[in-house]
């Protein structure tokens, strides 16, 4: 027994002090973990909608969750945009100093995050732990079976790394980020919309109010159809064409040859005009990409296939672009590209834009630019996007994005662990209403019903209220009728910019476009790289065959026939009665 008071003893007794300090060290780090959180609470994460409380509630949770991480670095990817950039340079510290677990956050363009997706997609090789990437994929990741479902994650190995305060019912673009299957694959991390844009106080001007009634015989405001916004359009720039001296334009957009003229239309225009069928979040069984799905199945973009991307709905809506386009926005409009083209109206001289980003806001609201006064207030406003003729109640009416957080199955567990951890700590409650009047790309909904942004709404031209309405479920990312999102996106900038450019009509541009992505569907088809639901595309019959099967089908729309007027009489509403329908929670005034 004296033995044991020998050199094993001693080294046995030297293991245990040693251990007993280790464990020492791991709850003062803890503990530092802990104060950490505290300190970013009263220094950085205020306002909330948590009391100060409960936020250190759920930041322990977080210490506590990822403590079997602690001293991983992990790779994150998303698109750099204001958003993004917050969260890259100080959530990433903040998350760390928290949770003991080194994010590196990168920033890349858009197309270069889809680059490094599809190329770990197609490798195998786990490139990025986690990406934020646009919900328009949402029908591709479902497809192609390689993203791991959100919903089994968290049942599954990621249950104990789902932190009980995330509250998935409070994301408002859950919709759009949810698979056929009902199952949620990513999680919204920011959002913003494409709504109508316009000057206020022009609008409001009596001499200008008088002379526009005088010559259409209704009122200047909001309009709420395209007829309407073609009529207020020509009014500014053919008729006022000046304003105090300079020149005013009664539209902008943008048209060279460029990536960025896809999403201009990809980006719901065609539904704005009404293309597809009713539906929210998107048409069913047709889309506003014009296609087809039965059983989940893309079954056609053309209207011989029964979809509807080169049917009369369609040839309005890029025609009335064009048009409008060339008659009524500055000359030097075509030859830009969606870069060139968005800071414009910031100058001045542009009194109305029927497709506006939210995430423009910001940069709109600046002070000591033409279009905000001498006391900081916006002389703009945002409202919803007029309609088209083909449009009918019921059917979405403009285009939302939601940047959404996705894990691969190629990442191994414990680093999609790690980076689940980041993603639901960047959108918790306890951050998300500082992030958010940082880059203005509302996910939550108790964070838009914060006392804040009701102080802050009249300095953000109505972005608030749209926001706060029930008016915002019409506004919709791509859906899951569009089976590849990267390999169909790209044909739509190379077949509409021929019609821009005159090489071709709208109609041959459209039925290129068509034939283009039917043959795309036909190759994914016939390779069978789908897990589920792949294309399945119908035999060709003749368009009038199509026209017909809809009209018997009283949940068809799609295609419809070309209209004998597409140039109803323009309608317009008061901004003021939008606003009251809106704070009385109706998506409209009444009689619309």
């Amino acid at each position: 027994m004296k033995q044991g008071f020998g050199r094993a003893g001693r080294m046995s007794l030297g293991a245990l002090l040693m251990g007993a300090t280790v464990l020492h060290g791991v709850a003062a780090l803890a503990q530092d973990h802990h104060a950490a959180a505290r300190k970013w609470i009263a220094d950085e994460f205020q306002p909330s909608v948590l009391s100060q409380e409960e936020q250190a509630a759920e930041m322990d949770w977080f210490t506590t969750a990822a403590e079997p991480f602690r001293g991983m670095e992990i790779n994150v990817v998303s698109e750099n945009i204001p958003t993004h950039t917050y969260e890259s340079q100080v959530l990433t510290r903040a998350f760390e100093e928290i949770t003991g677990i080194k994010v590196r956050h990168d920033l890349l363009q858009e197309g270069d995050v889809i680059e490094k997706l599809q190329t770990q997609l197609a490798s195998g090789q786990n490139i990025y732990d986690a990406y934020v990437n646009d919900s328009d994929l949402i029908g591709t990741h479902f497809r192609y079976g390689a993203v791991m479902p959100l919903d089994d994650f968290m049942a599954g190995d990621g249950k104990d790394v789902t932190s009980p305060t995330l509250d998935l019912a409070d994301f408002m673009g859950l919709s759009f980020t949810t698979a056929p299957d009902g199952k949620v694959y990513m999680l919204p991390d920011q959002q913003f919309a494409n709504l109508y844009w316009f000057r206020q106080d022009l609008f409001t001007r009596p001499e200008l109010m008088e002379r526009f009634k005088a010559r259409y015989g209704y009122d200047l405001g909001v309009p709420v159809n395209w007829s309407a916004y073609e009529d207020i359009a020509e009014f500014f720039t053919k008729d006022v064409k000046e304003i105090d001296g300079a020149p005013i334009y009664g539209h902008m957009d943008y048209g060279k040859k460029d990536p960025s003229l896809g999403w201009r239309y990809t980006d719901a225009w065609f539904s704005m005009a009404g293309t597809g069928d009713k539906g929210l979040p998107n048409g069913k069984p047709v889309d506003e990409w014009g296609i087809r799905v039965e059983d989940c199945h893309p079954t056609g973009s053309s209207v011989t296939r029964g979809g509807d991307i080169n049917g009369p709905a369609a040839v309005y809506a890029l025609s009335t672009s064009i048009r409008w386009l060339k008659d009524y926005a500055p000359a030097e409009a075509q030859g830009m590209t969606f870069y060139e083209y968005a800071s414009v109206p910031t100058h001045g001289n542009i009194a109305q834009q029927a497709f506006w980003y939210t995430a423009f806001t910001a940069d709109y609201a600046k002070e000591n630019i033409p279009v905000v006064d001498d006391d900081g207030n916006p002389k703009w406003r945002v409202a919803p996007s007029p309609h088209g003729a083909y449009w009918q109640e019921g059917m979405k009416l403009g285009y939302q994005d939601a940047g959404s957080w996705l894990l691969l199955k190629s990442t191994p567990t414990d680093r999609a662990k790690a980076a689940w951890l980041y993603a639901q700590f960047v959108t918790s409650k306890t951050v998300d209403v500082h992030k958010s009047h940082i880059g203005l790309t509302f996910v939550r909904d108790s964070t838009i019903r914060h006392d804040s942004f009701t102080e802050r709404a009249p300095k953000l031209g109505g972005l608030v209220e749209f926001y706060r309405s029930p008016a915002r479920v019409m506004w919709t990312p791509t859906g899951t009728n569009v089976p590849d999102y990267p390999k169909l996106a790209q044909l739509w900038w190379q077949n509409i910019s021929t019609a821009i450019s005159g090489e071709t009509t709208v109609q041959q541009a459209l039925d290129n476009l068509a034939t283009a992505q039917d043959k795309v569907m036909e190759r994914l088809e016939r390779a069978g790289v789908m897990t589920t639901c792949g294309p399945k595309l119908n035999k060709e019959s003749s368009a009038e065959d199509w026209y017909a099967r809809a009209e018997a089908n009283p949940d068809w729309l799609a295609p419809q026939r070309k209209l004998a007027d597409e140039k109803p009489r323009g309608e317009t509403v008061s901004y003021d009665a939008l606003l009251d329908a809106w704070a009385s929670g109706k998506a409209k005034p009444d009689g619309l």
